[in-house]
């Protein structure tokens, strides 16, 4: 197994408004936004200082009506037996793989409860992801599962994970949330069975390094974004809020202080 199979190596916004994304990013996280480049397409490239940490684009015209989100790619390097072990454990395949020219390939898949990712495919070795609390990246992976014992079966068959810490979060009405590590590497994610009083459908979410908790949360309504949630201390000491941005994305803030 290749040394960076089942790593989050890359994330992604598709929004309706990619020019208000990047000004409200910019002013919430301190992103720096550039075209691509790439030939045949508008794809906007979001920059943590000299390195990338993100993309942007438009929700593309053949998934009309699908809301902003963001998305996380993970990575393979054999992405057509993934896919097929995707199925094989129950999954679903929304876009088999196809080709970025001059970049990788790409799939867009969901794990049996039907939260969406995205797999990745590069001939180098995946992207360098920094320290998880780097302000300005990403800290952290966070399933909203179906069911946890049915999704951590899924995700440990297909990608290798293993278990890290559990956290008994009964007393709030939440079970139990499991941290996971990529081959006995730090704990780089969570997951836990989606509360029955949220919404949404099973979904990833991701969190948004930054310095000063209190005062990002004010640049998220001063933009236009909403809170979802009161600032929650986490083990560790970081503190976190759950934020949807203008254009209804939902996205998560995590940093070592108010």
């Amino acid at each position: 197994m290749h040394k960076d199979y089942g790593r989050f190596c890359w994330y992604e916004l598709m929004t309706p408004d990619v020019p208000a994304a990047e000004r409200f990013y910019a002013s919430v996280v301190g992103w720096s936004t550039r075209d691509s480049g790439m030939e045949g397409m508008n794809y906007t490239l979001a920059y943590a200082g000299e390195s990338q940490v993100a993309g942007m684009m438009e929700v593309p015209a053949e998934a009309g009506g699908m809301p902003a989100m963001w998305m996380g790619y993970i990575f393979t390097d054999d992405i057509e037996k993934t896919v097929k072990d995707i199925a094989a454990y129950g999954g679903a395949i929304h876009r088999q793989p196809e080709d970025i020219p001059g970049v990788g390939r790409f799939a867009v898949v969901a794990d049996p409860h039907g939260a969406v990712f995205c797999l990745f495919n590069t001939e180098d070795d995946a992207p360098d992801q920094p320290g998880m609390m780097k302000p300005g990246h990403i800290g952290w992976n966070e399933l909203m599962a179906g069911d946890l014992d049915g999704a951590w079966d899924f995700y440990a068959k297909t990608f290798g994970w293993t278990k890290d810490r559990a956290m008994d979060m009964s007393e709030g009405g939440m079970g139990i949330y499991q941290t996971f590590s990529v081959r006995g590497g730090d704990a780089v994610g969570g997951m836990m069975t989606k509360p029955a009083d949220l919404p949404a459908p099973p979904f990833w979410g991701y969190y948004f390094v930054v310095e000063g908790l209190d005062a990002a949360g004010r640049r998220v309504t001063d933009g236009g974004g909403r809170i979802l949630m009161e600032p929650m201390e986490v083990p560790g000491g970081a503190w976190i809020i759950n934020c949807l941005d203008p254009q209804g994305a939902h996205f998560s803030l995590v940093a070592m202080t108010r």
